[in-house]
């Protein structure tokens, strides 16, 4: 396989114009993912949300990124990468207004389901554009530049959440992705290249896998709902156990609908012949649970038990923001050349460190001595892993599937979120109101926060046992002919 003919260098005008495009992209989707949860309490008094419209509130977006975000890959791969990536910008955009033009949870609600509907149309598309358009010798380098900007987003968005909060109202954390939306648009429709998988689209024709994205919606919906409806119907209620049930038997469905399709499935099972993409792809819902549920957790505790306004809620996560701009460059750099399995392994360790020392946060307390401490070991951690696992998971399967590989990895991520923060709560005993109530809610949240260092220290036990260098490009998993060396 050759570099395609419109192959893009980094140094060019319309390098650099793609890579803003995606940026810009991905990082209006990671900062919603991000944003909301600054508001919770706000928004939560004014909607008179209960624990679990929050959890809805958070999870509705998470639960249709996370069950159609391979059907947004597998759709850019086989109609048009740049095509769907532009329709999920307009999607997202539209969603945004009604989320913030909301009366009460449940429109909210509603709305953030479709928020996320638009998020995995463009998602996929803003990574797998960058695999397919770049020359290889440029597309490490593009990666991990995207990698570390869109993360910096993702850390940026309790600080810029807290602002809008604060000096307006949380209706404004939805409106902003309008400007930034337009600014996609222009930046694409000028300079980001259309492309698609030529292979899947003359065996597969016009067709896709719809019945796979509705299983795995409704495993994800199902699994979801009982572990929300838990604390508030209790485990013995019939509800609980149906839908646990009824997610159950859709997940098996899915893997055995995507098996028995092939390569037309909207997850093609032979990139599991890779066993480091399934590794990593597991290490990815340990870690981004823990990291879900840390936010969730923190922003609401800040604010309803330490007393901080919204703002300085978000200026507390700042040093993770300004960690990731500058370190996540140099991480992806330092896995290509020594492998990822080293990063993979420390960076949770210092993160779950982190966490720990957060545990001790309290009324009154400092933000130089009790919290910055913790922020800066989780941000340290985070910086480690971020770049030298999205590089590897794309390097561990064939370029022809980029967008497949970013779907999945990208739903591996939005899953452990959403099960972080639908299970959280109920494992630290967390419901009603209680998330108002400044002793129900310190014990949780120093529950909260053991239960997210155990993940982060199962991730990194995975890594150091299982992950290795990926493969060369010659044999990868679905290479059918011989790659140019990456540079």
């Amino acid at each position: 396989m050759t570099a395609p003919a419109h192959a893009l260098r980094i140094r060019t005008t319309a390098g650099r114009g793609t890579l803003l495009a995606a940026i810009l992209a991905s990082g209006m989707v990671f900062l919603d993912s991000t944003v909301v949860n600054v508001a919770l309490p706000r928004l939560g008094a004014d909607l008179d949300a209960t624990v679990a419209g929050l959890q809805w509130t958070v999870n509705g977006y998470a639960l249709m990124l996370a069950a159609f975000v391979l059907l947004g890959g597998s759709l850019g791969d086989r109609f048009g990468r740049r095509r769907i990536f532009l329709i999920g910008v307009v999607w997202f955009a539209v969603a945004s207004v009604l989320c913030g033009l909301a009366q009460d949870t449940n429109q909210l609600i509603a709305a953030r389901f479709l928020q996320g509907a638009g998020g995995a149309l463009l998602t996929p598309g803003s990574l797998s554009v960058l695999q397919a358009s770049f020359h290889p010798d440029d597309r490490g380098r593009a990666i991990g530049t995207w990698s570390g900007l869109s993360g910096v987003s993702t850390a940026l968005g309790p600080f810029v959440g807290g602002w809008l909060i604060d000096a307006l109202s949380w209706r404004w954390i939805f409106f902003i992705n309008l400007p930034l939306a337009v600014g996609v648009l222009l930046a694409a429709m000028r300079w980001v290249p259309e492309s698609r998988d030529e292979n899947v689209s003359r065996s597969a024709g016009r067709r896709f896998d719809i019945a796979g994205a509705l299983l795995g919606a409704l495993a994800l919906g199902g699994l979801t709902y009982a572990l929300i409806d838990a604390p508030v119907r209790g485990v013995g209620s019939w509800s609980v156990p149906l839908a646990a049930g009824a997610g159950v038997l859709a997940a098996v469905s899915f893997v055995l609908l995507e098996r028995h399709r092939g390569e037309g499935a909207m997850l093609p099972t032979t990139i599991f012949g890779s066993r480091l993409f399934s590794v990593l792809n597991v290490f990815t819902v340990l870690v981004y649970a823990a990291l879900s549920g840390f936010t969730f957790f923190l922003s609401v505790y800040l604010q309803n038990v330490v007393g901080w306004s919204a703002l300085r809620t978000g200026l507390a996560t700042v040093p993770m923001t300004v960690l990731l701009l500058l370190g996540s460059a140099r991480a992806g750099a330092l896995s290509a050349r020594i492998g990822p399995r080293l990063l993979l392994t420390v960076g949770p360790v210092v993160a779950a460190g982190g966490l720990l020392l957060l545990r001790r946060v309290g009324p009154g307390a400092s933000y130089w001595w009790d919290v910055l401490p913790g922020v800066l070991l989780f941000g340290i951690g985070l910086t480690l892993v971020v770049a030298p696992l999205t590089a590897s998971v794309l390097a561990a399967v064939a370029d022809r599937f980029a967008g497949v590989a970013s779907g999945f990895n990208n739903a591996a991520s939005r899953t452990g979120g959403l099960l972080a923060v639908a299970a959280l709560p109920l494992l630290v005993g967390l419901s009603g109101t209680g998330y108002e109530q400044a002793g129900a809610l310190t014990d949780a949240f120093r529950g909260a926060m053991a239960w997210c260092a155990g993940l982060l220290l199962g991730g990194a036990l995975l890594a150091a046992l299982l992950v290795h260098r990926p493969p060369s490009p010659d044999h990868a998993p679905g290479r059918t002919g011989p790659s140019p060396r990456r540079g």
